[in-house]
């Protein structure tokens, strides 16, 4: 192998990938049930106080989200408009990224690696201002402890998901090259040897002397 060319790699199998699927169980909660469902209604229902039902989410959804509000979450139920606004990266950025990231990280695709980075960034963001919000701004919670619990999985899977993307190659390791020992030269050819019925080497015959003279007398001479 050429010293400038890239080794060989292969895919990890997903048995082996244990992180990935956490990763993929927190993906599928946000894509199945936050994104397209919790925010979904605060995006139908602009005034908890007032509204008819929408097509989407279903009722039960609909009063669990606002039962949730009203015992432990006032900011939920208030949904200024940085909140809306944050409602709306949810859908239109991340719940695609959900997507995407569930196929990728089960096929084994590198290409995930920046756009999960990106989100990794703007979560973490988000969470941070909402928890400030949550905390100290105008529609603090009064069970803060009990909503930062809720929310911690949202920092700590950011982070690690940007700690697992951070290697060049999340999904794939080196396939071992076996070098081949280079061939001995070949030994130059030996003469042919007779051999026996014994084994033993046999000369080639000799032409007797007396032979000899007798074929150099019975030559024609040169005049």
């Amino acid at each position: 192998m050429s010293p400038d060319r890239a080794p060989a790699r292969r895919p990890i199998p997903l048995g082996r990938r244990r992180i990935d699927w956490v990763m993929l169980a927190f993906f599928a909660v946000n894509l199945l049930f936050i994104t397209y469902i919790v925010d979904i209604e605060q995006l139908t229902i602009a005034n908890p106080a007032h509204f008819s039902y929408p097509i989407w989410p279903p009722r039960p959804f609909v009063h669990l989200i606002h039962s949730y509000g009203r015992n432990y979450d006032p900011l939920l139920l208030a949904r200024p408009a940085f909140w809306r606004m944050t409602i709306w990266i949810d859908v239109i950025w991340n719940g695609p990224f959900y997507a995407l990231a569930i196929y990728a990280i089960c096929r084994g695709r590198g290409w995930i690696r920046v756009p999960a980075l990106v989100w990794c960034g703007s979560m973490t963001a988000v969470v941070l201002i909402i928890l400030s919000e949550e905390y100290s701004g105008a529609h603090a919670t009064p069970h803060f402890g009990f909503v930062l619990a809720l929310n911690v999985p949202w920092l700590l899977l950011p982070l690690a998901t940007a700690i697992r993307m951070a290697r060049d190659h999340p999904f794939t390791e080196p396939v071992a090259v076996t070098l081949l020992e280079p061939a001995e030269p070949a030994e130059p050819a030996r003469p042919h040897l007779h051999r026996g019925t014994l084994g033993d080497v046999i000369a080639p015959p000799r032409v007797p002397r007396c032979w000899t003279r007798e074929l150099t007398r019975g030559s024609p001479r040169s005049s």
